[in-house]
């Protein structure tokens, strides 16, 4: 049994086809194929059950060998990885998964001190859905990533950066901007200007409107954070965003912000990673986030509860 034949067997389960397992590991298709029988010819059993001509299901043991595979491979990467750092056989590149507020407003900031400590490293971002990330971590694909939500497995180790505020912002000349809070129900005949659809913030803002028995007017969704703001600044409509988002263009007087005194939900954001040993850029990253976010707080009055999960 061969390292290559297991890394084909994993791309095939994982893409769901050969055509696409041999893209990943750059094999041609017939060349997946055969080493797929010729791994089932020393086992001695099949491993995938291809009654089905568009989908592959694993057998019992092929279940059993594609838990082995994806570890074995795992530890052959952390293996290659830690000793090409040890003898610095190359700068070395980190990964880093983040959701859009996150990657505009903390990375910028954090890579800057990072860069400090390791200005060769290349830095790979990605921005994709929760999930999506979550599995790139567990094969191993990143090495962070930064989390609305903290995921319940315990091969991760999670910790709790900051907790942030959903709030209000209005444009400087909106009737609302002088106020320094209001209510749910006072909203009811506002544009709103809302983000994803499929974000945790959409949730509590629907959640909250019904709640509060409060029509919603949505003038303007899926927005990306950045238009959000300028639509806002343009008096287009009223939107809600993280604090952290908008702090900078409040200080300067470009937006409002008001707080909403029915959003008793806090926004956390989770640096999540493999609970095995990291490598000394891992550490220094999730290092100088916590030490980031532990400045703003002490600058800005709120309490910090980051902590790492047992």
């Amino acid at each position: 049994m061969e390292l290559m034949q297991l890394e084909m067997f994993v791309a095939v389960v994982e893409e769901g086809s050969v055509n696409k397992a041999g893209s990943r590991v750059f094999r041609t298709p017939p060349a997946v194929s055969a080493a797929l029988r010729k791994l089932e010819e020393e086992i001695g059993t099949p491993l995938l059950d291809r009654s089905q001509r568009l989908e592959y299901e694993l057998t019992e043991a092929g279940e059993v060998l594609y838990k082995y595979a994806v570890r074995v491979l795992g530890l052959l990467r952390e293996a290659t990885s830690a000793a090409m750092e040890i003898g610095k056989v190359r700068a070395g590149e980190l990964r880093i998964g983040a959701s859009e507020s996150s990657r505009l407003y903390l990375l910028p900031k954090v890579l800057l001190g990072f860069r400090k400590h390791f200005p060769d490293t290349k830095i790979e971002i990605i921005c994709q859905h929760r999930d999506a990330l979550l599995t790139q971590i567990k094969h191993q694909r990143l090495e962070i990533a930064l989390l609305s939500l903290s995921p319940d497995d315990p091969d991760l180790e999670t910790r709790l950066i900051v907790r942030d505020e959903l709030v209000l912002i209005t444009s400087t000349t909106h009737h609302l901007s002088a106020r320094r809070s209001v209510q749910i129900a006072e909203l009811g005949q506002e544009r709103l200007i809302l983000e994803s659809t499929s974000s945790r913030l959409r949730e509590i803002i629907v959640e909250t409107f019904a709640q509060c028995q409060t029509p919603l007017r949505i003038s303007v969704e899926n927005a990306p954070v950045e238009l959000l703001k300028n639509m806002v600044a343009l008096g287009i409509g009223v939107g809600f965003v993280p604090l952290m988002c908008v702090a900078e263009e409040v200080a300067r007087g470009e937006l409002k912000m008001i707080r909403i005194e029915q959003f008793h939900a806090d926004l956390p954001l989770w640096l999540v990673r493999r609970r095995t040993e990291h490598s000394e850029a891992t550490k220094v990253f999730t290092a100088l986030t916590e030490q980031l976010f532990q400045n703003l707080i002490s600058a800005e009055g709120h309490s910090n509860e980051g902590r790492a999960k047992p």
